[in-house]
């Protein structure tokens, strides 16, 4: 898949859920590679801040971005909506330091955004692959988060609370398509009991019972009922027993637990790269998810490139006869076996190095090495596959080369290895030439790459 922005720009307005004043928030389209970036237009100079995990500098009843004096706070549900809808570039400009609550979810961001639709660029999508276990648990409150590998993103949450109205709850999406009609529009969640200390802290000035769901779990005076009605701006209310205070009912039975999982996905979202993995979740809430998004985060940016998956038990998409009826190699310098990955800008292909290799006899008998250059001949060999793939005929064109840049060998490749090779375009084909930037695999560790330039021939 390609990268995706917005087709066109769509505002938001509403009051902050915290500071309790109008906001605007527009979001409009970016180039490829931008990233989700948050500017504050009220400010001079309008300085931008990346949505990345490491920007956050506040986790307090929701997710605070800043860079330098900017910053902007509540934005996970837009980040949320973001997220499920693919979009990996996109510049919010926001007229203060905080987003608009609307309606406490993140409907209102993925309903403009199918309204206004996504444009596909031509740059390809970086997801980040989860390939092995990866587990995070914050001591001080017991609460965890695990990834593990799976083919697309799905995540599954728990929340417990020690409350007679919200028992235990569980909540699952298990496809990004879902998110619409299975998570946007769980609100968001408060306890009476919390309200005042929230209040005194300066917190949920905006919050009222058309964007929050609120719970009355625990008996209160009157008289402090009152209070907090008068600090909040509403009429008195008489609370006589336990439950959900709010006059339209829940949405589901598990909202809060939706709602949850909504705020998780927000979180993730800052990792920066959308993830192949699924996510399993203990009681989340924002510092945990914000400490687990900087760890994955950190492994993201010191992995320059991720491996291929290589299953071995799925058939190649093109085998050694389709490639031979491709290139004109042959024995002994036919050196890739298989194609396992392939599409307009992209190629993977196998390379089984076995000891009989004929070029093991002198190099060197006594430890056997492939030659760089030949781990660079695989290479080039991958991407003649790549631009012959879609020709007519071809097997009437070759492919040779015109320069090699960048050569850097990392590991040895010797017998028993499985080199994979993974060759990407640079750039268009431009007048027969291809310019190619390959890796090469053993296992998740790099041990070969190069940029090189080829040109497509017909065969006299």
């Amino acid at each position: 898949m390609n990268q995706l922005t917005l087709k066109d720009s769509f505002t938001v307005e509403g009051k902050t859920l915290h500071s309790g004043v109008e906001m605007k928030a527009t979001f409009k389209p970016a180039e490829a590679n931008t990233g989700i970036r948050f500017k504050r237009i009220d400010l001079e100079g309008e300085p931008e801040i990346p949505a990345l995990a490491e920007k956050v500098v506040d986790t307090t009843r929701g997710t605070v971005i800043a860079q330098g004096e900017a910053r902007v706070s509540t934005i996970e549900h837009a980040m949320a909506a973001l997220y499920a809808a693919g979009i990996d570039n996109c510049v919010v400009e926001v007229n203060g330091p905080e987003m608009p609550i609307l309606d406490g979810s993140a409907l209102h961001y993925i309903e403009n955004i199918e309204r206004v639709g996504v444009k596909e660029l031509n740059e390809e999508k970086d997801y980040y692959i989860i390939k092995s276990k990866t587990k995070f648990r914050d001591e001080e409150t017991g609460s965890s988060i695990t990834i593990y590998p799976d083919d697309g993103f799905s995540v599954e949450v728990m929340v417990e609370y020690n409350s007679p109205v919200l028992p235990n709850q569980f909540a699952i999406l298990d496809n990004l398509a879902d998110f619409h009609k299975k998570v946007a529009s769980a609100r968001t969640f408060v306890f009476v009991r919390e309200i005042e200390a929230l209040l005194q802290n300066g917190l949920i000035k905006g919050g009222d019972l058309e964007n929050a769901i609120v719970i009355y779990d625990q008996p209160i005076s009157q008289e402090k009922i009152n209070q907090i009605c008068d600090v909040v701006g509403v009429d008195h209310v008489e609370l006589k027993n336990v439950g959900y205070i709010n006059p339209t009912p829940l949405k589901w039975d598990n909202e809060p637990a939706r709602h949850k999982l909504m705020d998780l996905i927000g979180d993730i979202a800052l990792v920066g790269r959308p993830l192949k993995g699924r996510v399993v979740a203990i009681r989340p809430g924002h510092t945990v998810n914000n400490k687990f998004a900087r760890m994955l985060r950190k492994e993201v940016k010191h992995t320059e490139i991720q491996s291929p998956v290589y299953d071995p038990n799925k058939a190649p998409l093109i085998d050694i006869n389709g490639i031979r009826s491709m290139l004109p190699h042959r024995y002994p310098f036919l050196l890739i076996d298989k194609v396992i990955e392939i599409d307009r800008r992209h190629c993977v292909a196998v390379k089984n190095v076995t000891v009989n290799e004929p070029f093991f006899q002198g190099h060197f008998p006594q430890e056997p090495v492939m030659p760089g250059v030949l781990q660079i001949e695989a290479m080039a060999q991958a991407a003649g596959v790549l631009v012959l793939n879609y020709l007519e005929d071809a097997d009437k064109y070759s492919t040779y080369f015109l320069k090699i840049d960048n050569v850097k060998f990392r590991q040895k490749v010797v017998p028993g290895n499985t080199l994979l090779l993974n060759v990407s375009l640079m750039t268009e084909i431009r007048r027969g030439c291809a310019v190619v930037k390959g890796y090469g695999f053993v296992g998740e560790k790099i041990v070969c790459e190069a940029e090189f330039m080829a040109q497509i021939i017909k065969n006299k």
